[in-house]
């Protein structure tokens, strides 16, 4: 029977275990005092409703690479799939009507996705070389479509997306509520869903899973098409901001996607994460990006504070597993 939140703080060294357990959480309420000390202009709706629209489309494709990461995996390819993904709903909006442009860059992303799925699944090449030869080659394309200039939505489909990604609802950025919406279905299918339990059983123990009867490269093959998926989800709510698709969107957003996963809680060699730690996961990173800027910080030894924080993270994780 699980232990009491009062019987785990009462316990020989209950109070440190507690933390480590939650980390995630402490992490993010800390973060969010000390930013508050520091800065009057944090709690301010205009801090708030920018820290959510920067996060909302690394967010989308962290959902993404839980997924993946949860069966073991690894999808190199969401940053550089983001950067063609918005050229090609750029070319799309300016040419057909919105709902097919959204329609069809979604179905390419999942298609894309599907490439990495069958070079791991069924061709049993490695995540990291598979996803990192998509990586490269998208980055590519999308510089070849774009011709090395950012495409500029033009027609009345563009308008509507650029007002929609740039507005809120209820005093939410609407983008934030397509990323909460993604979260909140990610739980539902994670806990609830068949096929959720079922990637999360193939990352704990791929050969029982095989043994069970699980088509394990079916499943493998489908995280990294979902993963293409909202990787196109992003890219049009981030090219709708921005009001253009550019072939250098997206730039590392696979190593903070990773980071924010890793982060939440998730383990690298599959079987555990959640949706809503994931958030968390990407708050945080958002929270350290806005605290140096707020503290004029400039971005390169931003990125050694990220570094530290996701070693930070792993050390905490095996702390937990003793």
């Amino acid at each position: 029977m699980a232990l009491t939140i009062k019987q785990q703080l009462s316990s020989p060294g209950g109070i440190l275990k507690f933390l480590i357990k939650y980390n995630t959480i402490f992490i993010f309420i800390v973060l969010v005092i000390f930013s508050a000390l520091i800065s009057d202009v944090f709690f301010t709706s205009a801090n708030l409703t920018n820290l959510l629209k920067q996060v909302s489309g690394i967010g989308i494709i962290s959902i993404g690479m839980l997924i993946v990461i949860l069966t073991g995996g690894i999808d190199l390819s969401v940053g550089s799939l983001v950067a063609l993904l918005a050229v090609i709903f750029a070319l799309l909006v300016n040419t057909v009507i919105l709902p097919v442009a959204i329609l069809l860059t979604i179905i390419i992303g999942f298609s894309i996705g599907s490439v990495s799925g069958y070079l791991v699944a069924f061709q049993k090449m490695a995540p990291f070389i598979a996803t990192l030869a998509l990586m490269t080659i998208a980055r590519g394309l999308g510089f070849i479509y774009s011709k090395g200039s950012p495409i500029t939505f033009k027609s009345p489909g563009g308008e509507f997306m650029a007002d929609f990604a740039n507005n809120s609802t209820i005093g939410i950025p609407n983008i934030a509520i397509v990323f909460l919406i993604i979260v909140v279905l990610a739980m539902v299918m994670l806990r609830y869903n068949v096929f959720g339990r079922l990637i999360i059983a193939l990352g704990s123990n791929e050969e029982a899973s095989r043994l069970s009867g699980i088509k394990v490269n079916k499943y493998k093959f489908l995280v990294y098409a979902i993963s293409g998926a909202l990787a196109a989800t992003a890219a049009i709510i981030v090219a709708s901001r921005t009001n253009l698709g550019s072939p250098n969107m997206g730039m590392a957003w696979e190593l903070d996607a990773i980071a924010a996963v890793v982060i939440g809680g998730a383990s690298l060699n599959g079987g555990k994460g959640t949706a809503i730690n994931t958030l968390i996961g990407v708050l945080i990173l958002g929270l350290i990006g806005n605290i140096l800027n707020l503290l004029n910080v400039p971005s390169y030894p931003q990125q050694v504070v990220k570094g530290g924080i996701i070693i930070f993270a792993v050390l905490l994780q095996k702390f937990e597993s003793k």
